[in-house]
C-alpha cells in the first residue's frame, strides 16, 4: 500500500511533467470564460476545436475564451468502508491520487484549491488556498481517515455543499458511487464532476464457493455460496446500477468517468477534463 508521501511525489511529477511538455492545466477552458466561435487559424490550440460546429460547417471552428481568471476547485472524497478494498491497490489510494493530481493541477494554474472528506457528514476540511501544503494536507487526510463502519451519504453531501459553498466552483466528487445520488440542484449552482473509483474484482468477482464476509460499512456478517451463477447475477446487477447511475449523471449535466485501481489516474483525469470521454 502506497503511503501519502509516495502518492504526492508521483502526482507532482506527473503534473510538472505535463506542464514541461507544454500541456496546460487540465482545468483550462472549462467554459467559464467562453466568448464566441470563430474559424480556425494556424497556431490555434486544436483542443479548442468545436467538432460539432466543424462537422456542420465543413471547416474547423474553435472556441474563443477570455483571458483566464481564477477558478475555485473543490475536491470531495466520499469515504466509506468499501474503499478499503482492492486486488492490487486499494480504492482509497486511487481516491487520494485523484485528489493530489487535481490539487497540483489547480495550484499550477493559479487557481484556488479546497478539499473535504465526507461520509455521513463533513469529517475533514482543508480550507481554500493556493499553497502546495493544502494538497499535502488533503492527501494525508484521505489516507489517514478511518473507513470501517462508515457510509458515504451522497444526498446529504449534495445538500451540505449546496448551502455551504457560496462562490461558484468546480466540485469534483470522488467515491465508489454504489448508490445513485441526486446532485441535480448542486449541479445547477456549481459545475459538478463525478469520479467513480472501482476495483475490477468488485465489479466482476471470481467464484469463491461458500464463504463468510463482513460488510465493511455496517459490520454485518454475510454468508453465502458465491458460485459461478450467483457471481454472474451480481455482475449483471452492477452493470444495471452503473447504467442507471450514468444516465442520471447525463440528465443532471454532470460529467463523469470511472477510475479503476489499476488505471493510470493522470491519463484518466486528463481525458475527462479535456472533454474526450
Amino acid at each position: 500500500m502506497k503511503n501519502p508521501k509516495e502518492i504526492l511525489i508521483r502526482a507532482r511529477r506527473q503534473i510538472v511533467g505535463d506542464r514541461i511538455g507544454n500541456n496546460v492545466s487540465m482545468f483550462r477552458g472549462e467554459g467559464y470564460d467562453f466568448v464566441e466561435l470563430r474559424e480556425y487559424v494556424s497556431g490555434d490550440d486544436t483542443r479548442h476545436i468545436d467538432w460539432n460546429i466543424t462537422a456542420k460547417m465543413q471547416r474547423p471552428y474553435v472556441k474563443v475564451f477570455r483571458e483566464e481568471r481564477e477558478l475555485s476547485i473543490v475536491t470531495v472524497a466520499m469515504l466509506c468502508g468499501a474503499l478499503d478494498f482492492g486486488k492490487g491497490n486499494l480504492k482509497i489510494q486511487s481516491v487520494a491520487e485523484a485528489v493530489a493530481l487535481i490539487g497540483y493541477s489547480a495550484l499550477g494554474n493559479g487557481d484556488v484549491f479546497a478539499h473535504y472528506n465526507f461520509s455521513e457528514s463533513i469529517r475533514d476540511e482543508v480550507r481554500a488556498g493556493k499553497k502546495r501544503f493544502a494538497v499535502s494536507e488533503s492527501v494525508h487526510a484521505v489516507m489517514n481517515a478511518p473507513l470501517l463502519n462508515h457510509t458515504a451519504d451522497y444526498t446529504v453531501m449534495a445538500q451540505t455543499f449546496y448551502k455551504r459553498l457560496k462562490r461558484r466552483s468546480l466540485i469534483v466528487v470522488i467515491g465508489d458511487f454504489f448508490e445513485i445520488p441526486d446532485m441535480r440542484l448542486l449541479a445547477k449552482k456549481h459545475e459538478v464532476v463525478a469520479i467513480v473509483v472501482r476495483d475490477r474484482l468488485e465489479e466482476k468477482p471470481e467464484p469463491m464457493g461458500f464463504v463468510t464476509l463482513i460488510d465493511p460499512e455496517s459490520g454485518a456478517v454475510l454468508e453465502g455460496d458465491f458460485n459461478a451463477a450467483s457471481v454472474q447475477k451480481y455482475h449483471e446487477k452492477v452493470r444495471a446500477h452503473d447504467g442507471a447511475l450514468f444516465e442520471k449523471f447525463r440528465r443532471d449535466g454532470i460529467r463523469y468517468t470511472k477510475l479503476y485501481t489499476d488505471s493510470n489516474a493522470s491519463v484518466t483525469l486528463r481525458r475527462l477534463f479535456e472533454g474526450r470521454l
